[in-house]
């Protein structure tokens, strides 16, 4: 054993946890750091916290004037926490979050000075963009590129920077970043999944996707990480024997996590409490050193931000507790790599979730109309599917016995297979009383109000029915949600408005009713 690594392993063996206050509880920490509605409230006018909310809620701009008067309270709520500097936080396609740090102060006439920022700051920035990648999309000699600031992803503080979620796109237009395509992708699912609600309540004007990511991460000890190239160069070993400690009795999983992780942990959590993430849940995943945190779901696109804040926090808690986070999908031979498991739904801005079973035959025929929309998007478009999960690392992984396999296929339990093989048998066209009644109650009325989670779970299926919600296993640790989350409801979106293309020809030729020509429809695409 060479001296590095003997002194390496001497460093760790004294290394104690690191204790943090927890005496405060979380939900009086959630958000504190967060210029979120609360905060809006308390700082804004009136008038510019309703442009902000319509901003968020209908997508309507706001005016250069409101932007001023946003711009002057959120500095005022930025230096009331502390904050000094400012930054547009954006997700270009280097696979992490990019930042320019800019101080609030301005000289006045070289003796005096003061605390600005206005409107034109907070709506726009240019950063330098020829050294970022653009997929081929343009020339790098071409440097110009504008961050735009996404009103529906609130500001937050982070180590006394004000941090403003933006968009990153070229002087030409095109996008150089994972955020305004998702933006553009859940633009399309509200569009054309509210359309299609409609027929179920005229009332419904917004549907909103949401998502749960599942963080999987492996810490190891920072002293020997150091003394392993390998790992410091590409995130995984490359050289050596099999680990002396390897899945032979899976005693870790789920079991107790051990002291230091745990002070990690902890720290970690009460950072994301701060800034509005809401983590629930942690545990020890199946792999030795291996761990997972998950948040209550939220709306994918806050939710993406969240995921690629917390794995920035994540590195900065590690080395306060001289750890060294792994987000490579497959960082050791002979173990499990990690996954980032991405709980897609879709859900009114009431709350309900178009993708759980209701109690009557028509929010029956709601859920079966956008469950089955969802599968045949998925059966038509795997190759998208596939391709937004793709990466040197993650490849590595997917069908490496822990993993589910390369090839995208959907599993949706022995329940709904017998549901959707009843509905294929309903006549085409219009429906008797007798049949109309039959399908209601024997068909739609007996789908379960709450489904058990009976679909696979032996990792055979990556994209897999879990009783109100879809689950995309194939995505990797290292990845930004985005990509696939981009996909996904990109796909769904073109499927709902194939379907209500389809659905309409039937009422307006067939002179159907409403529920009919969706029955119909539903029986085809089966």
């Amino acid at each position: 054993m060479s001296i590095i690594r003997f002194n390496a392993l001497q460093e760790a063996l004294k290394r104690k946890p690191v204790l943090v206050n927890q005496t405060e509880k979380r939900s009086t920490l959630f958000g504190q750091n967060v210029f979120n509605k609360h905060a809006m409230q308390q700082y804004l006018t009136r008038t510019a916290f309703e442009s902000v909310m319509n901003a968020i809620e209908h997508g309507t701009r706001i005016d250069r004037k409101i932007a001023d008067q946003v711009a002057v309270s959120m500095k005022d709520w930025a230096l009331s926490k502390g904050a000094t500097h400012y930054t547009h936080w954006f997700q270009p396609l280097t696979g992490a979050t990019a930042e320019k740090h800019d101080a609030f102060f301005e000289s006045i006439n070289g003796s005096l000075a003061m605390e600005k920022f206005d409107g034109e700051q907070l709506v726009q920035q240019e950063p330098d963009a020829s050294s970022f990648p653009s997929g081929g999309i343009r020339n790098t000699f071409e440097a110009r590129g504008f961050t735009a600031w996404d009103p529906t992803s609130p500001a937050f503080i982070y180590e006394r920077t004000l941090c403003i979620p933006t968009i990153f796109v070229a002087y030409t237009g095109e996008a150089l970043d994972n955020k305004t395509p998702l933006l553009k992708a859940l633009q399309a699912i509200d569009t054309h999944a509210t359309a299609v609600c409609k027929y179920f309540d005229k009332n419904i004007n917004k549907v909103n996707a949401t998502l749960g990511w599942e963080q999987e991460f492996f810490l190891i000890d920072d002293a020997l990480a150091i003394s392993r190239p390998d790992i410091q160069l590409t995130g995984r070993t490359l050289l050596g024997h099999s680990s002396a400690k390897g899945q032979q009795l899976d005693d870790h999983y789920f079991g107790i996590i051990p002291a230091r992780a745990m002070s990690f942990m902890r720290d970690l959590e009460e950072e994301c409490m701060l800034l509005g993430i809401p983590v629930k849940t942690r545990h020890n995943e199946v792999a030795p050193n291996q761990f997972e945190v998950a948040p209550i779901f939220e709306e994918v696109n806050l939710a993406v931000d969240h995921n690629s804040l917390l794995m920035d926090v994540m590195h900065k808690v590690a080395k306060r507790h001289s750890f060294k986070v792994l987000f490579h999908e497959k960082p050791f031979a002979s173990i499990n790599g990690s996954a980032k498991h991405n709980n897609w739904s879709l859900s009114l801005d009431n709350g309900t979730n178009l993708l759980s079973p209701g109690k009557t035959p028509m929010k029956n025929l709601q859920f079966l109309t956008f469950f089955v929309n969802t599968i045949k998007a998925v059966y038509e478009n795997e190759e998208l599917l596939r391709a937004s999960i793709v990466s040197a690392s993650n490849d590595y992984r997917l069908g490496s016995n822990e993993a589910p396999p390369a090839i995208i296929s959907v599993f949706i339990g022995s329940q709904l297979s017998e549901v959707l093989d009843e509905l294929e048998n309903v006549t085409k066209g219009k429906l008797s009383p007798k049949e109309k009644t039959d399908l209601k109650l024997n068909i739609i009325g007996k789908i379960p109000e709450i489904l058990l989670d009976n679909t696979d779970i032996n990792r055979t299926s990556p994209f897999a029915f879990t009783g109100n919600k879809f689950e995309f296993r194939a995505v990797g640790s290292s990845a930004n949600c985005a990509g696939p989350m981009t996909v996904l409801n990109t796909i769904v979106a073109k499927q709902l408005k194939e379907f209500k293309v389809d659905v309409d020809a039937l009422i307006d030729n067939n002179n159907l009713k409403k529920d009919e020509a969706v029955f119909n429809v539903l029986r085809e695409y089966h």
